[in-house]
Protein backbone atom coordinates (compact mmCIF):
# COMPACT_ATOMS: atom_id res chain seq x y z
CA UNK A 1 0.00 0.00 0.00
CA UNK A 2 1.24 3.47 -0.85
CA UNK A 3 2.19 5.83 1.97
CA UNK A 4 0.25 9.07 2.44
CA UNK A 5 3.52 10.85 3.26
CA UNK A 6 5.57 12.15 0.35
CA UNK A 7 9.17 12.98 1.16
CA UNK A 8 10.23 16.41 -0.12
CA UNK A 9 13.79 17.15 -1.11
CA UNK A 10 15.37 20.59 -1.08
CA UNK A 11 16.16 22.31 -4.37
CA UNK A 12 19.85 22.27 -3.41
CA UNK A 13 19.82 18.49 -2.96
CA UNK A 14 18.01 18.05 -6.28
CA UNK A 15 20.48 20.28 -8.13
CA UNK A 16 23.49 18.56 -6.57
CA UNK A 17 22.08 15.10 -7.38
CA UNK A 18 21.36 16.10 -10.99
CA UNK A 19 24.90 17.44 -11.34
CA UNK A 20 26.25 14.12 -10.01
CA UNK A 21 24.23 12.13 -12.55
CA UNK A 22 25.57 14.37 -15.33
CA UNK A 23 29.21 14.26 -14.22
CA UNK A 24 29.75 10.89 -12.57
CA UNK A 25 28.90 8.42 -15.31
CA UNK A 26 26.98 6.35 -12.74
CA UNK A 27 23.34 5.42 -13.04
CA UNK A 28 20.67 7.48 -11.32
CA UNK A 29 19.65 4.36 -9.38
CA UNK A 30 23.16 3.85 -7.98
CA UNK A 31 23.47 7.51 -7.05
CA UNK A 32 20.04 7.55 -5.41
CA UNK A 33 21.07 4.58 -3.29
CA UNK A 34 24.30 6.35 -2.25
CA UNK A 35 22.48 9.60 -1.46
CA UNK A 36 19.67 7.86 0.43
CA UNK A 37 16.93 9.22 -1.82
CA UNK A 38 14.23 7.53 -3.84
CA UNK A 39 15.47 6.41 -7.26
CA UNK A 40 12.08 7.30 -8.74
CA UNK A 41 12.33 10.83 -7.33
CA UNK A 42 15.86 11.31 -8.63
CA UNK A 43 14.91 10.05 -12.09
CA UNK A 44 11.90 12.37 -12.14
CA UNK A 45 14.00 15.38 -11.11
CA UNK A 46 16.60 14.49 -13.71
CA UNK A 47 13.99 14.16 -16.46
CA UNK A 48 12.46 17.52 -15.56
CA UNK A 49 15.88 19.19 -15.52
CA UNK A 50 16.75 17.76 -18.94
CA UNK A 51 13.39 18.82 -20.34
CA UNK A 52 13.93 22.32 -18.94
CA UNK A 53 17.27 22.40 -20.77
CA UNK A 54 15.60 21.14 -23.96
CA UNK A 55 17.48 17.82 -23.97
CA UNK A 56 16.23 14.33 -24.78
CA UNK A 57 14.36 12.29 -22.22
CA UNK A 58 16.53 9.17 -21.92
CA UNK A 59 17.90 8.51 -18.43
CA UNK A 60 20.03 5.72 -17.02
Amino acid sequence: MRSKYTKRYTEELKQDAIALVDSSGRTSTALARELGVSSESLRGCYRRARADRGESESVS
